[in-house]
């Protein structure tokens, strides 16, 4: 099982689309009140007995720990402590992090992390833009260090695609080819549905028409990759996508919130994942109990009975029950989804006949679920 561990609600960054946002309308809007039962009452950093923690993850046979926030660099000790106490189990350890403090971090406790998902929004200009000046420069000049210093770990980028731009191909291109720092992981998520006074039927409309069609350059841009390069490059939502196409997968929630990954909140309580770590209704147990005895959660609405669930299975477990856009914005949520899954079921052929041809291997398009990548932008 995957646990998401809040080590604080804080952050050093100020990103335009934090779902902070999202929260701080919670307590505002009784719209949400009257369909979420909320407690905000947490404290702001973790206060959680380590041996405790310890017990509890000793109850699961493959527990992963990903350290979480806020900004979980900004609790370093905290981090380093539950890592000491930590060594001599069979947990793994990832992170999720804005990597502005990642040079602070000792690279002895870094390489215990065998994955980070680093948050970048592409080139400098839409980085800086996102989540402010200097930026950019902070996160590269750290990700350049912790390579120079030997970590050899998997560095995912985690982009966001905002609605007010739809140049997702140049984005996630300029990350693949920046010589400043080559990412070869990447994953995306648009910020959409995620608050309720951000939907603009107009706007939104043409966004997810020039969205799509980046989707499919991107997708052109990928399997001429494979032909060319004999690789899969780690465009999560693609390899993922593609990996249960290749073995009839069936899915649930892609990102494993309330079924196979959780959230650890700041006071030990365990929720559903991390963006409802103040709603009670989604709270699955707590320390004291099994992993395998924490509550279940499952897509509700017209998730249920969609055509595509198998494969998106409901792309995200907070907006499929919250709802704050009307029904037509999630219908073109919905539409970006289903454009990218058909447009990799068309060309599955295509990549079948180059694992037939030993140009790629269908082994390539394995990776570990759950560990933070949305599958479902």
């Amino acid at each position: 099982m995957h646990y998401h561990l809040l080590m604080t609600e804080l952050c050093n960054s100020e990103c335009k689309y934090c779902y902070e946002k999202s929260m701080k309308e919670a307590e505002l809007d009784n719209s949400l009140n009257k369909k979420f039962k909320f407690d905000f009452s947490e404290p702001t950093s973790l206060e959680i007995d380590i041996k405790k923690l310890k017990a509890f993850l000793a109850k699961d046979k493959e527990p992963v720990l990903i350290f979480y926030g806020g900004e979980p660099l900004l609790e370093i000790d905290k981090i380093k402590k539950i890592i000491d106490e930590l060594k001599d189990t069979n947990v793994k350890f990832r992170m999720q992090t804005n990597a502005k403090l990642l040079d602070k971090l000792p690279i002895s406790y870094l390489n215990k992390m065998d994955k980070i998902l680093v948050s970048i929004d592409g080139t400098k200009e839409r980085t800086d833009y996102n989540k402010g000046k200097g930026t950019y420069d902070r996160v590269i000049a750290n990700l350049q260090n912790a390579r120079k210093l030997g970590y050899k770990g998997e560095i995912v980028a985690r982009m966001v695609i905002s609605p007010e731009f739809s140049d997702l191909y140049e984005q996630v291109i300029y990350l693949l080819n920046n010589e400043d720092f080559k990412f070869t992981s990447i994953h995306w998520q648009i910020d959409a549905g995620f608050y309720k006074f951000d939907y603009n039927k107009k706007s939104f409309s043409n966004f997810v028409k020039i969205y799509n069609k980046s989707v499919k350059k991107l997708i052109d841009y990928w399997i001429n990759d494979m032909k060319t390069n004999k690789r899969v490059l780690m465009l999560y939502p693609f390899v993922a996508i593609t990996d249960s196409l290749l073995k009839n997968e069936k899915t649930l929630i892609r990102c494993g919130a309330g079924h196979s990954g959780y959230a650890i909140t700041t006071n030990g309580k365990i929720v559903a994942c991390p963006i409802m770590n103040c709603i009670q209704d989604f709270e699955a147990g707590n320390l004291d109990s099994n992993p395998s005895s924490l509550k279940k959660f499952d897509v509700v609405n017209e998730c249920q009975d969609c055509s595509y669930r198998d494969l998106c299975g409901g792309r995200c477990l907070y907006w499929n029950h919250a709802l704050l856009w009307p029904s037509e914005g999630n219908q073109l949520i919905c539409k970006t989804i289903k454009f990218y899954i058909d447009e990799l079921k068309a060309r599955l052929s295509e990549i079948k006949e180059l694992i037939n041809k030993k140009t790629i291997n269908a082994s390539n398009f394995n990776y570990e679920k759950y560990f933070g990548p949305e599958i479902i932008p």
